[in-house]
């Protein structure tokens, strides 16, 4: 009975400790979606810390995680088709940034469509910020910042940090200061995210549960490619999300109604490529400006 009870309490342990926690960090980005215009636009993004990386993405998909688990199950359950797109918000953003510890390797990621299934594709890249450190100090928020600059992707950026939370990582790529990046904003105003607030979350699980139930199911896979590469693939996207889906989409298929819906799969699939091209005509000012005139 000892022994039964030592080995129950050993495997306790490693069943707790296989229970990964992150830290989350929230961060509002401000940004100018169109270059010419001098509206801005917000939107929550998290970076989201564990012991082997971090993840930066939009909140907005993660935020409403259990509200699509109900829906999809309640689907499944009625065996009827509904257009989810049509019950929750959509996000501004649909990269991933990850950055893997100790070497601060990183990998973007963003999702297209190999057919019918959509693909993550990412490439890798060793950053090496030039931060200039300043003694000028600021309380910003809750937070005593200190003052440090560099440039990237063809912008002049400010940074402001906080030694108080001992991890040298910030959003979106940002990172290699000693300690969290609290503010930072490039010298246009076209970007800017400030951190506004933090907790722990327990049983983490970084691939949110509507990528788990998509077709393809593989949730976090990534296809490596090139930066080259990447950049051509999603700008092709961009110009035709469904160029890769078009061969399939016979006349016969298209007249098919949704289960348990008056609505054709013709009719989806319309609705769901204005989606896409509405959604990236909506930004045409990227955070990279070097890399977008590289693809030209």
């Amino acid at each position: 009975m000892k022994k039964f009870l030592t080995l129950t309490l050993i495997t306790g342990f490693f069943v707790l400790n296989a229970q990964e926690t992150a830290n989350r960090f929230f961060y509002e980005l401000t940004f100018k979606p169109k270059k010419d215009s001098a509206k801005l636009d917000k939107v929550m993004a998290v970076l989201d810390i564990t012991k082997d990386k971090s993840i930066y993405r939009d909140y907005t998909m993660v935020a409403q995680d259990s509200i699509l688990k109900v829906q999809v199950e309640a689907m499944q359950k009625s065996g009827q088709f509904k257009d989810l797109s049509k019950t929750i918000t959509m996000p501004k953003f649909s990269e991933k940034v990850y950055k893997f510890y100790p070497s601060m390797k990183v990998q973007y990621t963003d999702r297209v469509a190999n057919g019918f299934t959509p693909m993550n594709i990412g490439y890798n890249e060793e950053i090496k910020f030039n931060w200039k450190i300043d003694n000028q100090k600021e309380k910003i928020g809750d937070y005593n910042t200190q003052k440090a600059t560099t440039e990237y992707g063809g912008r002049k950026w400010t940074a402001w940090f906080t030694s108080s939370i001992p991890f040298q990582d910030g959003p979106y790529k940002f990172s290699g200061l000693p300690g969290l990046i609290v503010k930072i904003s490039d010298d246009g105003n076209n970007y800017s995210w400030e951190l506004k607030g933090n907790k722990k979350v327990e049983n983490f699980n970084e691939i949110p549960y509507i990528e788990t139930v998509m077709p393809g199911g593989d949730g976090g896979k990534v296809v490596e490619v090139s930066r080259e590469k990447f950049d051509k693939t999603l700008n092709d996207y961009k110009k035709d999300p469904m160029a890769s889906a078009r061969p399939y989409l016979k006349p016969e298929m298209m007249s098919q109604k949704m289960p348990g819906s008056d609505q054709t799969i013709g009719d989806m699939m319309k609705d769901a490529e204005k989606r896409m091209r509405d959604f990236y005509d909506a930004n045409d000012n990227p955070i990279e400006i070097s890399a977008a005139k590289a693809k030209k």
